[in-house]
């Protein structure tokens, strides 16, 4: 999400969902009762998507009330929205651990989209993805937002959150290290990054 960020980025790795009866930690998943507002930063409103936004997202069918970047919503926009429907259907609301879209603060267009891909394991670990339409990189976005959401994850009690990117896709790795992660580990496709917080 700067220059020659594709968009999608971040996308590919999901999370498997907590099974036979593992607990998540206190405050963490269970977010069918929390209220999240818009996340605001300089520059940037990180919206959370309801179900009926998420819907016109993943059917690129805007209403009249949708201001959206000509080449907003990508394909990897559409399809966050697809998994956050499923998993709204399948496991509730994922609140506060679900997507944003990512709006310019001085008129409101939407220019990409950030998730939480499953809320925290049993751990507190949780994945991300973002992604910003080509149109809007080059300004420094991806990691404005990026370090928005990674204070969201924080301060709704996430201990770990993880992202990659290929090799080659060097403008990823510099949003996710501009927003404070750190490159933990690498494999012959793809580079892992993360940051942990200390407990509160």
């Amino acid at each position: 999400m700067v220059s020659s960020l594709p968009s999608g980025a971040g996308r590919r790795h999901r999370e498997t969902p907590p099974r036979g009866g593992k607990r998540m930690p206190p405050g963490l998943g269970g977010g069918r009762h929390t209220v999240v507002t818009d996340v605001r930063t300089e520059r940037l409103v990180l919206h959370p998507l309801t179900v009926a936004e998420a819907e016109r997202v993943a059917a690129a069918e805007p209403t009249t009330a949708d201001r959206w970047a000509a080449d907003y919503p990508t394909d990897g926009d559409r399809k966050d929205a697809r998994d956050l429907l499923e998993l709204c259907a399948t496991a509730g609301d994922p609140t506060p651990f679900g997507g944003y879209e990512i709006r310019l603060r001085d008129d409101g267009t939407a220019i990409g989209g950030l998730c939480f891909h499953r809320p925290p394991d049993e751990h507190g670990a949780v994945t991300i993805g973002y992604g910003v339409v080509g149109s809007a990189r080059g300004h420094g976005y991806a990691t404005e937002a990026l370090h928005a959401l990674l204070a969201v994850a924080r301060s709704a009690g996430a201990r770990t959150v993880r992202g990659d990117a290929d090799h080659d896709n060097v403008a990823s790795q510099r949003v996710m290290h501009g927003a404070g992660m750190r490159h933990v580990r690498s494999d012959e496709k793809v580079r892992y990054y993360e940051i942990t917080f200390p407990r509160q």
